[in-house]
C-alpha cells in the first residue's frame, strides 16, 4: 500500500497536487480542510469548535482531527492507498497516523515536501481568497498567523521522518504541470 503524506505552507498547492497525484497513482485523497469544510457547513459540534479556530489562523486540536481521519480510513480498507493532504500538522498527529496506518500494517511511505517562498504563499493564498470567498485567505494577517504557526508547529515534522528515510523536498515553484511532474519522479523512486 503507498501511503503519502503532502507537506508544506499553506497555499503550497497541496490540494491541487493531491488530487493530481490520486488520479495518478489510484490512491484515495484524505483533505482534512475538505473534511472540516463538511463538519463546518453541516454546523456540527465539531464544525463549530473548528470553525473558531480556523478564522483566527489556528490549528484544529489534534483529537478533532484524528478522530476524522481514523474514520476515513475505516471506511475505505480496501484501496491502494492514501494520500494525506493537510495532515498531519504536528508531532502528535504525525504520531496518530503512524499509531493508525501501523493497526494495519501499512506504514507511511513517504512524505512529500513542497517548498515555496513565503511571498508566493501570501500571493497565492491571497488569490485564493479572492475565488474562493474563505476568509482566512483575504486578511493577510490571518495568513501570517498561519505561516507562523507553520513554522512553529508543523516544520518540526520533517524531525520526525528524516530519520526514517521518508523526508523528500520537492519545489514547489513553478506551474501546476512541473510541480506534478516533479512529485511523481519522487514517488515513483519510493513506491
Amino acid at each position: 500500500m503507498l501511503n503519502l503524506v503532502l507537506f508544506g505552507p499553506p497555499g503550497a498547492g497541496k490540494g491541487t497536487q493531491a488530487e493530481l497525484l490520486a488520479k495518478t497513482f489510484e490512491l484515495n485523497h484524505v483533505s482534512t480542510g475538505d473534511l472540516l469544510r463538511t463538519e463546518i457547513a453541516a454546523k456540527t459540534a465539531l464544525g463549530i469548535e473548528a470553525k473558531r479556530k480556523i478564522d483566527k489562523g489556528e490549528l484544529v486540536p489534534d483529537e478533532i482531527v484524528v478522530a476524522m481521519i481514523k474514520n476515513k480510513l475505516e471506511k475505505n480498507k480496501d484501496v491502494n492507498g492514501f494520500i494525506f493532504d493537510g495532515f498531519p500538522r504536528t508531532l502528535e498527529q504525525a504520531m496518530a497516523l503512524d499509531k493508525l496506518l501501523d493497526e494495519n500494517e501499512t506504514p507511511v511511505t513517504g512524505m512529500l515536501r513542497l517548498e515555496v517562498e513565503k511571498q508566493e504563499v501570501i500571493i497565492r493564498l491571497l488569490n485564493r481568497g479572492k475565488i474562493s470567498g474563505r476568509s482566512d485567505d483575504q486578511d493577510r494577517s490571518i495568513i501570517e498567523n498561519r505561516i507562523t504557526v507553520y513554522c512553529q508547529k508543523t516544520l518540526p515534522i520533517i524531525e520526525y521522518y528524516k530519520p526514517q528515510g521518508k523526508h523528500f523536498e520537492v519545489n514547489g515553484m513553478g506551474s501546476v504541470e512541473e510541480i506534478a511532474g516533479r512529485l511523481k519522479e519522487v514517488v515513483e523512486k519510493i513506491r
